[in-house]
């Protein structure tokens, strides 16, 4: 009776095992998905940063402010021209406080541009462009803080008591400076978004599978402080690598789902 037993149940156990592998075998030797498929799907589907027109106009008008202010110092307030002219023009208002007044709305735009960088930075960084993210953290801010700093300087030249005509000349040489920086900066920002947009780069999960170029190596991994390191640096690392993580496990899902299906 217990001889019976094991040649009773070694059928059944040894057909569940040939259709297991059966199952198995039809799984590895059916076709996959091409490498490159997914990849020139992401590709087609890849959305451009539209900055680089608000930069330009952005620089334009920095330029028309800066050449009117000059206009305005030369011709109201140093008086090198016709006074009547000013006085029809700027009415009762003084020379110096409408270049003031155009520096606040300048500030302004700039403060209304670094909002619309930063939102379509987001948007390019949750769809996977970590490096690009990363690469333009610092530039995108850098008109904001040259602004800023303008201001201040203003605020100095403007408080401490001057004769009229040094004021005026120190006020046009903060305005100068501040163009020098800032319109490089937005046109080397300009450049850097073209760039981007002109390579239609696949996210950074999708370059790191196909072609290598940006390694999971080369991304931050360290989990605790290093010297020179912050606390903000070490927590923004991890998110983008968090973030990585999560755009690569939405690939495996994809072509997980399209084998599946094939099946």
């Amino acid at each position: 009776m217990d001889s019976r037993g094991p040649a009773l149940y070694a059928p059944a156990g040894s057909s569940v095992d040939i259709s297991r592998s059966t199952e198995e075998d039809s799984l590895v030797d059916g076709p996959l998905i091409p490498a490159d498929a997914l990849h020139s799907a992401i590709r087609r589907n890849f959305q451009s940063v539209p900055t680089p027109g608000h930069a330009g106009l952005l620089s334009v008008l920095h330029v028309v402010y800066v050449v009117l202010s000059m206009c305005v110092a030369l011709l109201c307030v140093l008086e090198f021209g016709q006074k009547d002219v000013c006085m029809s023009i700027l009415g009762n208002v003084r020379g110096d406080s409408v270049i003031v007044f155009g520096k606040v709305c300048l500030w302004v735009l700039v403060l209304l541009f670094t909002g619309c960088v930063q939102h379509h930075h987001n948007q390019a960084r949750s769809r996977g462009y970590l490096r690009f993210y990363r690469q333009t953290q610092g530039l995108k801010h850098l008109p904001l803080t040259v602004h800023s700093a303008g201001n201040v300087l203003l605020l100095v030249v403007l408080a401490v008591r001057l004769s009229q005509t040094v004021q005026t000349y120190m006020l046009l040489s903060v305005l100068g400076l501040e163009l020098l920086i800032a319109v490089p900066c937005l046109l080397y920002y300009t450049v850097q978004v073209m760039r981007f947009n002109r390579e239609r780069p696949a996210p950074d999960v999708s370059q790191e599978e196909h072609s290598h170029n940006y390694s999971f190596t080369s991304l931050p991994t360290e989990t605790g402080f290093r010297e020179g390191s912050s606390l903000e640096e070490v927590v923004e690392k991890q998110a983008d690598l968090i973030e990585y993580l999560k755009q690569h496990n939405t690939l495996l899902s994809k072509r997980l789902l399209n084998l599946t299906a094939q099946h």
